[in-house]
């Protein structure tokens, strides 16, 4: 045993004395030429300058030394130490860009690498004030509040409905958030391809998903710890709204991350065909929320409570992401979204079984579900158009 403990130090010891050896320099300077990679975070488009917000997401420090944008050189401020692992600096370009037009910026490293960032079509990027935090509230507010209240206003029509009806809408219910978590993964994996991997990549939406779905579960389960009597269907049914309202109000944080975003970077025009296809794909949410709630009356201000739940999220991610602009954060509450979904599908399931013959799904239940799913696929086409 002393043997093996003294072996270990003398292990310890000489891997010490080899880092001391190689004077201060990385283990990839001595192997072979140095890593770098370099992401750009965020472009800021002012009169007379591009500014480039740039990430080390390699292992090995970036000095940019040149820069170059469609192959002419231009001066630039920023950026006159390397850049360490991890580590950001901005990098401000003086050129005379001209509106609407497309640029490639490339970077030249000490080592001779060029690094290339595309600017699709140059737009000055809006300045956050007042006017601009009123537009992304106004925007919010048609995207995510006033659909899905709409979409609250059939209640007293599935309070006339039978049981069956009741578990065919909350199959309906099933298939409108089994879409939205994966139009919320497919995007969140989107954003973290772009992001460059600096804090994960990928592992930001599953890191992010994992966490809502553990808080959500949390909090479902202090929410049932407070009601003795959960056997009442009408508070279950209440808790149930509640808990979806929450997955929805996530997934819209997310819609609004992507309004912002594009606002940010002159990419989206507030038209009419895009703001419309938004509001009438989040206008079925607003029926997946009241649908656990055909068994009770609920007051007028719990209803508008559960609305604004669901759709007041996608103001704030508006001004989240036109202010900030951050690939590897807009993925990271996108996997918050995917997260809180699954965890609310989760509670919707056993709502599906028939009381009589104990199955689980039925050909009226798989009707339902294939219905949600087609709703907000045709629904998600006139966001795309």
């Amino acid at each position: 045993m002393w043997v093996l403990v003294v072996g270990l130090v003398a292990v310890l010891v000489a891997a010490l004395g080899g880092l001391a050896a190689y004077g201060g320099q990385t283990l990839p300077e001595r192997l072979g030429p140095p890593v770098e990679e370099l992401a750009v975070e965020r472009t800021v488009i002012a009169p007379g300058s591009i500014e480039l917000v740039l990430r080390n997401t390699g292992p090995d420090p970036v000095a940019v030394a040149q820069v170059f944008v469609n192959d002419s050189y231009v001066d630039f401020t920023g950026a006159d130490e390397p850049i360490g692992r991890l580590a950001a600096d901005t990098l401000v370009l003086n050129y005379p860009w001209q509106d609407g037009q497309p640029y490639t910026v490339s970077m030249l490293t000490s080592t001779g690498l060029v690094i290339e960032h595309v600017v699709d079509a140059a737009v000055a990027t809006p300045e956050p004030g007042f006017e601009f935090l009123g537009l992304m509230a106004l925007v919010g507010t048609y995207v995510g509040v006033l659909p899905v209240l709409l979409g609250m206003l059939v209640l007293p029509i599935l309070r006339r409905t039978s049981g069956r009806v009741v578990r065919v809408l909350l199959a309906l219910t099933v298939g409108l958030l089994a879409y939205l978590a994966l139009d919320a993964l497919l995007e969140g994996l989107e954003l973290a391809a772009l992001s460059g991997g600096a804090f994960g990549g990928p592992v930001l939406v599953f890191l992010g998903a994992g966490l809502a779905f553990l808080a959500l579960t949390t909090i479902d389960k202090v929410l049932a710890g407070r009601r003795p009597d959960e056997r009442d269907a009408g508070s279950a049914g209440m808790r149930l709204a509640v808990m979806i309202a929450i997955g929805i109000g996530l997934h819209n944080l997310g819609e609004g991350l992507v309004i912002g975003s594009a606002y940010a970077v002159g990419e989206l025009a507030l038209g009419a065909a895009l703001i419309v296809g938004f509001a009438a794909h989040n206008t079925t949410e607003g029926l997946a929320i009241v649908a656990p709630l055909t068994t009770r009356r609920p007051s007028l201000w719990s209803l508008v409570g559960l609305g604004l739940i669901a759709g007041a999220p996608a103001i704030l991610g508006a001004v989240i992401g036109a202010s900030v602009d951050n690939a590897g954060l807009s993925a990271l509450l996108f996997g918050v979204g995917v997260g809180a979904i699954v965890q609310v599908i989760i509670q919707i399931v056993p709502g599906l079984r028939d009381r009589t013959s104990g199955r689980l799904l039925d050909p009226a239940t798989l009707g339902g579900l294939g219905a949600g799913v087609v709703i907000m696929y045709l629904t998600g086409l006139l966001v795309a158009a």
